[in-house]
């Protein structure tokens, strides 16, 4: 081991991403990077087979429908169970179960076999809850990491800077892939792909090291009741990620709509990755931001730029200036998702946090749903102008909740103060 990595502490006066590598070790990186991959690839991979195979855009929907309904329930589930008998215990089953019911899905949803309409939705039900879960669970590592360590505020600002980075990484590469596979050798690629990074990836990310940071609770959380503050402090920041979450579905489905309005619907992709630009350096520079602007007030500032940025995506009437809406809107994109996971962390108990961060990452997949669901239906009454419509309502939903997350905090603050 280098003399950087022997004391971490040392390089945290720079900056604090220096600092992250020595505390978990390089291959983290990119395995927590690949291991969360398929789970972006899961819905859009489940919509391309079965449209390809039935002709029909509405089984193609009910697919991704079923699979995000099933991501929003199995995952606080998952988070739950990791919370009791610890992460390890969970995933390498979970990644077994998934990877078969991703493999039934692919044969069964083919054109070779040609399942009924029954199973399709069911083994899609299945291989959304089956997701693993990568990214929240290795947002609990590294706080698990980092809480007792004096220079352990900066360090997880930086690390949970990273995750989102790496989310919206894998919320544009993982359609993109799947439309590059689909499109240049066969539909039924990019789930088997899927398939087999999970069988391999997420058991290597259950046996890394950093995993026994993250001690299981199995007597006393039962025991654990939450106050009447960390129930409403959590349900804001869930209404918050569904807020995000639609606004993710219904500017990708508007992007979409413009794309084929301006004359080719395939740039749509490509177009939409603006928003996910933008909004990685966005998230990579909240590390930088001053310690002691509380993280409520952020999300507040934030969103009130969110919400004009998002009104603008009604104004282009051409490509290059669409560009220029989906940068602008992206910037308080990635801070927001930091700051929201950070604030999950900071309400929730030790022995809840794995069950409240994955609660928080199933709220952008219900309302991911939500916003590609809305917003096709706007889309084709209304144009795109409908779908970024909803764009806009999203990111008013993330304002009002960024308003009740700072009431709320500054209560429990004058509580405090008065106690």
């Amino acid at each position: 081991m280098s003399k950087t990595s022997s004391d971490p502490s040392k390089v945290t006066s720079g900056s604090p991403y220096a600092a992250l590598p020595p505390l978990v070790g390089w291959a983290f990186f990119p395995l927590g990077f690949f291991a969360r991959l398929p789970l972006a690839m899961l819905t859009i991979g489940s919509m391309t087979l079965l449209i390809d195979s039935t002709g029909s855009y509405a089984m193609g929907g009910l697919a991704a429908a079923m699979v995000g309904l099933g991501s929003a329930v199995g995952g606080p589930t998952i988070g739950y169970l990791s919370d009791r008998i610890g992460q390890r215990r969970v995933l390498l089953p979970v990644a077994l179960l998934q990877t078969i019911m991703i493999a039934a899905l692919t044969w069964f949803g083919g054109p070779a076999a040609g399942g009924p309409v029954w199973l399709i939705v069911l083994l899609s039900l299945l291989a959304g809850a089956a997701g693993p879960q990568v990214g929240p669970l290795a947002r609990v590592r590294w706080m698990a990491i980092t809480r007792k360590r004096e220079t352990g505020g900066r360090e997880l600002s930086a690390a949970l800077s990273y995750e989102s980075m790496v989310d919206e990484l894998g919320f544009v590469l993982g359609p993109a892939a799947v439309g590059l596979f689909a499109a240049l050798i066969a539909p039924w690629l990019p789930l088997a792909i899927a398939a087999v990074m999970t069988l391999i990836l997420v058991p290597l990310f259950a046996l890394h090291h950093t995993e026994k940071a993250v001690l299981p609770q199995v007597k006393t959380i039962a025991k654990i009741k939450l106050s009447p503050n960390q129930i409403a402090g959590i349900s804001i920041a869930v209404i918050g990620m569904i807020g995000m979450g639609t606004f993710f579905g219904s500017s990708a489905a508007g992007t979409l709509a413009f794309a084929g309005a301006m004359g080719n619907a395939n740039i749509g992709g490509l177009l939409y990755a603006a928003v996910g630009a933008t909004s990685s350096i966005a998230a990579l520079s909240v590390a930088f931001w001053p310690s002691g602007w509380p993280q409520a007030s952020r999300w507040l500032a934030c969103a009130i730029f969110m919400v004009p940025a998002a009104l603008l995506l009604q104004l282009p009437g051409n490509i290059p200036w669409m560009v220029a809406a989906l940068l602008l809107v992206g910037i308080p994109v990635g801070p927001i998702l930091v700051t929201i996971f950070t604030l999950g962390g900071e309400i929730a108990p030790p022995e809840r946090l794995s069950t409240v961060m994955t609660l928080l990452s199933s709220g952008i997949v219900v309302g991911t749903s939500i916003g590609n669901g809305f917003a096709g239906l706007l889309a084709d009454s209304h144009g795109y102008s409908g779908a970024f419509g909803v764009a806009a309502s999203a990111a008013l939903l993330l304002l009002l909740s960024g308003i009740a997350m700072v009431v709320l905090r500054a209560r429990q603050q004058r509580r405090m103060l008065a106690s």
